[in-house]
């Protein structure tokens, strides 16, 4: 990563704040060319709950005095009830928070700084929200960017997948949770700070307990996942992903579904801006998105859009590991999606594995351990430890597994694998779970991609039905979207589970699949010239970083931001267990520690969540505690019991 100057001085606006027509303040950050009251430039708009002052304070350190020493105004505003902004903050994606977001990029548009054209750009919850207000389609909004975000909040977040109930939503929320307790920054409130971090206190709520009493697909969910209308969104998008992260599906899906000028991009990378995320390589996504940039918000011709409509990092076959600083691998390019040339390779599942002709299969049953899944990694890996994937043999043992014979030539994967079985169940309820996996000759077994389906959700997440026992049914279960080359000499295993513990809850009695017939498309790519002919994008440029102070206070490590003489401290515990043969002994509990001090004042909040269950209901439990010094200002607890729902 190189550190570079810009043609354009830079300076910043640390705190500024933005009116709403309610009379909301919402807080802003905003890096600037020294003149842009001159010569006026573009916005650029990032927008989300993670506290600019000293929450994303890294990050946006490389990226935003970038983007201003190029011509552009970088802003970070903090969503209501988050941060300096005033206000309350009750869930994710709500209406109030995008009527917001339209009035600050009208707010933006309004400056003498800037020429009227905004972009917004983000990476998660901003990558979220920034399809969500385009679907709004604000004047000024001219484009934007979205990075390892989702077009539809139930079928491919972090809450649910394939209608099972995924544990990284409890992980999320008590993250999400505990960062909302914190209060403003005194020195930026003034003396209100107070008032309006007792008022968060007492009113936040257990986000949680919200996103699990919603267990099929109905509106909330369907509010700000913008599949519900691809045609509302008017404005170029470019989709960013990366093959290591939960948050990659959308990417193909918005490329063939949006008819608006777009772009697609997916690496290597875990849950990261491209410019600095890991697995690498890296890239020069900051001069990538100037190019867009340029193109959309100043009418520069810069080729952006002259170029591929789909850039993608073919990954090449590695050892499997938790953690992976690189994968090897080439960029490929497809001209539209899905391509026109695209041809699926069907194999069916005999007793001899996997055989691209059909043959006989004996029924297999499968009734996995509760455990298996301990090999699963996170569903959103954010590459810094060890939250990957691992060798899949440990849960491949207890797996019903079909193998291909050792591969006579490379395949190439691109796209998503579908799977389709007929089956019938013992239970009302089960759990399919499906990995594809790419066996060495040594034996090891990397994880290529996976899917989950609650069969209870085998015709809709929006109206799911329990199974009829001993019934045969037709299932189709669509894997993650992938780009792999299984080298000649490995095989291809399909791997089936009825569990895939910590990543998915349960079902609530310990079923036994029946196996009847089944076959596996898919997505092979065949080789393509072009490829080799692509221009290779640069090395990641960056501003100078921020970097904190590390500190030791009573035995725990702290870190100091020196430029606003701030100490923050964190502090997680989590605890996921499962007997083997007791479906109903699942529990998880999470507990988190945050402290801010300057000086004298110091802050401390502590939070715990439980989700444990029985056969008809959740048992959902938390608690919030927060101390000014040593004087305990709010003290909180729940304790829900919420019906199970075909879950």
């Amino acid at each position: 990563m190189i550190v570079t100057s810009f043609p354009r001085t830079v300076r910043v606006i640390e705190h500024t704040l933005i009116p709403l027509r309610d009379g909301t303040m919402l807080a802003a950050r905003i890096w600037l060319p020294d003149d842009a009251g001159e010569n006026p430039v573009p916005a650029i708009l990032e927008y989300l709950p993670y506290r600019k002052r000293d929450g994303t304070y890294q990050r946006d350190a490389l990226t935003h005095p970038y983007l201003a020493g190029h011509g552009y105004a970088g802003v970070r505003v903090d969503i209501r009830g988050s941060g300096e902004s005033n206000g309350l903050l009750f869930d994710e994606y709500t209406q109030q928070e995008q009527d917001d977001a339209l009035e600050v990029i009208a707010w933006l548009a309004a400056q003498p700084w800037c020429s009227g054209a905004v972009g917004m750009m983000g990476i998660s919850w901003g990558g979220f929200n920034a399809l969500q207000v385009a679907a709004h389609r604000p004047p000024a909004l001219k484009a934007i960017v979205t990075i390892c975000s989702t077009d539809d909040r139930y079928a491919d977040d972090v809450h649910r997948m394939g209608g099972a109930l995924l544990t990284a939503g409890l992980g999320w929320g008590s993250f999400f949770f505990t960062a909302m307790c914190l209060p403003p920054d005194p020195i930026l409130a003034g003396d209100r700070w107070r008032a309006m971090w007792l008022e968060r206190l007492h009113n936040i709520p257990l986000f949680y307990e919200t996103w699990l009493r919603h267990q099929r697909r109905d509106a909330y969910w369907e509010h700000g996942s913008v599949c519900e209308d691809y045609g509302a969104i008017q404005c170029p998008v470019y989709a960013v992903g990366g093959w290591t992260d939960g948050y990659t599906n959308a990417v193909p899906r918005l490329l063939e579904r949006l008819t608006v000028p777009r772009k697609g991009l997916i690496g290597p990378w875990a849950h990261a801006y491209p410019h600095f995320a890991l697995p690498g390589p890296q890239i020069g996504f900051l001069q990538e998105m100037l190019r867009w940039w340029d193109h959309w918000l100043k009418g520069s011709d810069t080729g952006v859009m002259d170029e591929p409509m789909l850039r993608a990092w073919m990954m090449d076959s590695v050892q499997p590991a938790t953690h992976h600083d690189i994968l090897p691998g080439r960029w490929v390019a497809e001209t539209g999606w899905p391509p026109a040339d695209r041809a699926l390779r069907r194999l069916f599942l005999t007793d001899a594995g996997l055989h691209d002709a059909s043959a006989a299969l004996t029924p297999r049953a499968v009734c996995s351990p509760q455990t298996v899944g301990t090999c699963s990694g996170h569903w959103t890996p954010f590459g810094r430890g060890n939250d990957q994937a691992g060798d899949q043999r440990p849960d491949d043992a207890r797996s019903l597994v079909f193998d291909t014979p050792p591969l006579d030539a490379p395949v190439e994967l691109l796209g998503a694998a579908v799977v389709t079985l007929d089956l019938a169940a013992d239970r009302p309820a089960a759990n399919l779970v499906v990995r594809l996996c790419d066996v060495h000759p040594s034996g090891e077994s990397l994880r290529v991609s996976y899917g989950v389906l609650n069969l209870a959700h085998r015709d809709g997440h929006a109206a799911p039905a329990p199974l009829t026992p001993g019934q045969r049914y037709r299932v189709r279960v669509r894997l993650n979207d992938a780009g792999v080359v299984i080298p000649a000499g490995h095989r291809l295993r399909l791997a089936l589970s009825t569990a895939y513990w910590p990543m998915i809850w349960p079902s609530p009695e310990r079923a036994t699949l029946q196996i009847f017939a089944g076959g596996l498309d898919l997505p092979q790519r065949p080789p393509k010239a072009a490829d080799a002919m692509l221009t290779p994008f640069p090395g990641p440029e960056t501003a100078p970083p921020e970097r904190p102070t590390p500190l030791q206070r009573d035995g725990v490590r702290v870190e100091r931001i020196d430029r606003i003489g701030l100490e923050l401290g964190a502090h997680s515990q989590s605890r996921y267990h499962v007997e083997e043969d007791d479906p109903l002994s699942a529990v998880a509990e999470l507990r988190r520690t945050l402290t801010m001090a300057r000086d004298a004042w110091r802050i401390r909040i502590e939070t715990h969540i439980e989700l444990s269950s029985t056969r008809v209901d959740f048992r959902l439990r938390g608690g919030l505690r927060a101390w000014e010094g040593s004087e305990e200002v709010c003290r909180r607890e729940w304790d829900r019991s919420i019906p199970r729902d075909c879950v």
